[in-house]
């Protein structure tokens, strides 16, 4: 293996990918031993992905009841060969149109996107990335709230070079990013002799499930004009908001924003289908931004990460169905809030309590009077005796560079109901069958099954990586 890697660029065998981190050796240990109903009642329930199936039949039904579009025809005739040849790198005119106006009604239509600032790219993953490579140089800063979707790691830093500096929210104010933490960042990114060249939001959160605040958005734009950086709003979350409090768009805080011509090029937004809709498979993504000199170079970037012109043109036709998109939009919402409040009462039945949130696949889920000692030392035995002997996936808080140990992330939105009343069955067994006051050595139990399977933490030397959420 030492030699194989001296065959290597140092970028291929560099550390920084994070393919190491619990939150995908999880994964890893899933596929090994996955839940099945039928085969195997005793697997591994996955709660480790956040993925929306709720929905799938309302596209499927859309699908079945346009066999024209399915089948690559316009107006009956054949679209095959025009699709199957070379497209230009800037995206189809109509798919643009449709996603810019599908992103708009998500918003309430209380902003618009002009398609000529949308960049499309492969998926929310390459579309951080290029923005990466785009507003910063190897060994420069962004500034990101913790926690944060442990996949930023891989996205941001890998290739880039690019650094990450964590701005810390506590748990004592709902994780809510606050001035002084702000400032502590940079000066923090200071004192390394990194120059700072932006900030990075995921809105809604991933992991925590919750919106950003007006209060929190317009601290960030006077934030970000003050240091004259730069502001990336990951918004992939955005149709997942299933109560109150509403979703604010960067976009709408911008454009209330006194002087927002300061700031209006140095503020750009993510988004994604994967979410969503639904179709992380279809890797479709974009970046949206008024600053033409970003666009520009974003675009030729995308030239690595096209999205296919057969999916472009299916989802060019399904988005521009404004009947299908407003009653999707709806019901998944509705879905949504049914199998959040789901997960809730059965971590509640389970003497386990949530951040409070209202959007998002998953919960921020305490479970600090489980630990066996307040350490991330306790965080990793108690996510191993879920992981193992519970079976069930989540994810700790430490993945997510969280600094209280005792918060996971529990996915509520890639399973069926039954699914999520059996894990849930699950917990509520082995909380009930531990001790009031835990200790490290009944809490783990010293079993054979869990100490054969420290294997975890170790790297993996298996080729094959975990496919991306995003």
């Amino acid at each position: 293996m030492k030699q194989q890697h001296q065959m290597l660029s140092k970028k291929a065998t560099c550390n920084s990918h994070g393919q190491d981190s619990s939150y995908f050796l999880g994964w890893q240990e899933y596929e090994k031993n996955p839940y099945d109903e039928s085969t195997n009642p005793n697997g591994i329930i996955q709660m480790g992905l956040a993925e929306n199936q709720l929905s799938f039949d309302l596209i499927e039904s859309w699908l079945a009841h346009n066999p024209d579009t399915v089948g690559l025809k316009r107006d009956d005739v054949s679209v095959f060969r025009e699709l199957a040849l070379f497209q230009d790198y800037h995206g189809m005119p109509c798919f643009k149109n449709a996603l810019a106006k599908f992103m708009s009604e998500i918003r309430g239509n209380k902003v618009r996107f002009d398609p000529k600032n949308l960049v499309l790219t492969a998926g929310a993953t390459s579309a951080n990335e290029t923005l990466m490579f785009c507003l910063a140089e190897p060994g420069e800063a962004f500034l990101l709230p913790i926690p944060y979707y442990p996949g930023f790691d891989r996205d941001l830093k890998w290739r880039t070079g690019v650094e990450i500096v964590p701005i810390h929210c506590s748990s004592s104010k709902g994780f809510q990013i606050t001035e002084t933490a702000l400032e502590e960042a940079y000066r923090c990114a200071q004192k390394r002799k990194l120059k700072v060249k932006g900030v990075l939001i995921t809105n809604p959160s991933n992991p925590l499930g919750t919106t950003t605040s007006r209060t929190e958005l317009d601290l960030l734009l006077r934030f970000i004009s003050a240091k004259g950086i730069h502001l990336i709003s990951d918004e992939i979350y955005s149709g997942t908001v299933f109560t109150s409090p509403s979703f604010i768009s960067i976009a709408e805080a911008l454009m209330e924003l006194k002087d927002s011509e300061k700031v209006r090029d140095r503020v750009h937004i993510v988004y994604s289908l994967s979410k969503d809709l639904g179709l992380p498979g279809f890797r479709v993504g974009a970046i949206y931004s008024d600053n033409g000199a970003v666009v520009a170079a974003a675009t030729k970037m995308s030239s690595f990460g096209l999205v296919s012109s057969h999916t472009q043109y299916l989802l060019s036709e399904l988005l521009s169905d404004k009947k299908f998109t407003s009653n999707y939009i709806a019901e998944n919402r509705k879905r949504l809030q049914e199998r959040h409040n789901m997960l809730v009462t059965g971590l509640r039945n389970a003497g386990i309590g949530t951040l409070t949130s209202n959007a998002g696949l998953f919960c921020w889920v305490d479970m600090r009077h489980l630990l066996c000692s307040k350490t991330f030392e306790g965080e990793m035995k108690l996510w191993k005796k879920i992981l193992f002997e519970v079976g069930l996936n989540i994810s700790p808080g430490s993945s997510c560079h969280c600094t209280e140990p005792g918060w996971f992330r529990m996915c509520f939105a890639n399973m069926t109901q039954e699914t999520l009343t059996l894990s849930m069955q699950r917990l509520r067994a082995f909380v009930d069958s531990a001790d009031q006051t835990p200790t490290c050595r009944n809490l783990i139990g010293g079993s054979k099954k869990l100490s054969l399977s420290s294997r975890v933490f170790r790297l993996l030397s298996s080729n094959r990586e975990v496919e991306p959420e995003r």
